[in-house]
This record gives C-alpha cells, sequence and structure tokens, in this order.
C-alpha cells in the first residue's frame, strides 16, 4: 500500500513517525529517508532505541528560503537510491519518504523517478511519502492521502519551534 501524508498544517512527519513506531511494536522493520534534513532531531534519539528503524537523511542544510543548489539535488538523488536499494533489498515492512513531497515541489527530484519507485515495492511493503503540496500523480497513485490542514498555528503569535515538540 501507499500513503501520503500531506497538506500545510503541522504534524505529517509525527504521522509517519508514529506509523514507524507502531510498526516496529508489532515486529516490522522500517527504513525512514528524509529528504532536505540534516542534523540530529529529538526524535533521532528516541529512534535509536529500536533495532527495527533505520532512518538515513539526505539534505545538506535548510535551504527552503533559498535557490536548491546543486548539491541539494545531488543529496536527493543520493536519498531515492537509498531508498531503492531498501525497497529491492526487501528487508524492510515499511519505508517513509519524509519530505519527499517537497522534494518533488522543488524539482530536486522527479514525478517520474519516485513513481517509478513506490509501484516498483512488493504488495508487502508499505510505502509512506510524506511533505506539503503532494504532486497529483503521486495522490493518483497512492492507496491512502491524508491532507494535514492547519486552522490555527501558533507561530503566527511569534511562538517559536521547541525542542521535543517541534524538532
Amino acid at each position: 500500500m501507499i500513503q501520503v501524508y500531506t497538506g500545510n498544517g503541522k504534524g505529517k512527519t509525527t504521522a509517519a513517525l508514529g506509523l514507524a513506531l507502531r510498526a516496529a511494536g508489532a515486529g516490522k522493520k522500517v527504513y525512514i529517508c528524509q529528504f532536505l534534513k540534516k542534523g540530529a532531531f529529538c526524535e533521532h534519539a528516541a529512534l535509536k532505541k529500536f533495532t527495527a528503524i533505520t532512518c538515513e537523511q539526505f539534505g545538506t542544510s535548510f535551504f527552503l528560503r533559498q535557490s536548491p543548489s546543486a548539491k541539494d539535488v545531488q543529496s536527493a538523488k543520493k536519498g531515492l537510491e537509498a531508498a531503492a536499494k531498501a525497497i529491492k533489498g526487501k528487508k524492510y515492512d515499511v519505508i517513509i519518504l519524509d519530505e519527499v513531497n517537497v522534494a518533488l515541489a522543488l524539482k530536486l527530484l522527479q514525478p517520474g523517478e519516485v513513481l517509478s519507485l513506490i509501484k516498483s515495492a512488493p504488495v508487502t511493503i508499505e510505502v509512506i511519502l510524506t511533505g506539503r503540496n503532494a504532486d497529483p500523480k503521486i495522490i493518483q497513485c497512492a492507496d491512502l492521502v491524508s491532507e494535514v490542514k492547519e486552522v490555527k498555528h501558533y507561530f503566527k503569535r511569534g511562538v517559536k519551534a521547541r525542542k521535543g515538540i517541534e524538532f
């Protein structure tokens, strides 16, 4: 099955990590491929406690306020290659492509590349794609799409990102 968590609200990655936790609790093996992200966030400290969960990052820096560089494109391609290896290896039951929708929206990856990858996954592997602005072709291909809609957010009142809550 292919699941997509998209929308402008907070909680897409959190939902995917919750699914990873549930899967690990059921004895399943999980691979998390994080696009655009680099650095140790609080979830990484928690994920290290689970031998059934592997998490790799394929980001260079936080460039969302700038134009992506060739290095950013290269890093995203490496992430896609790692995800393909995880799928082909059939070692994992759940594969999470965190922020892949944003990588697509920023044109670091092409929709055809990602579609080819997720369609190549055996039916025994659950594939989850997160990030705002999901490509319509990805949505059409998915078995489940959840849109996380922002109704109200404390950032607009000037509240800064908080350790353990946002990162």
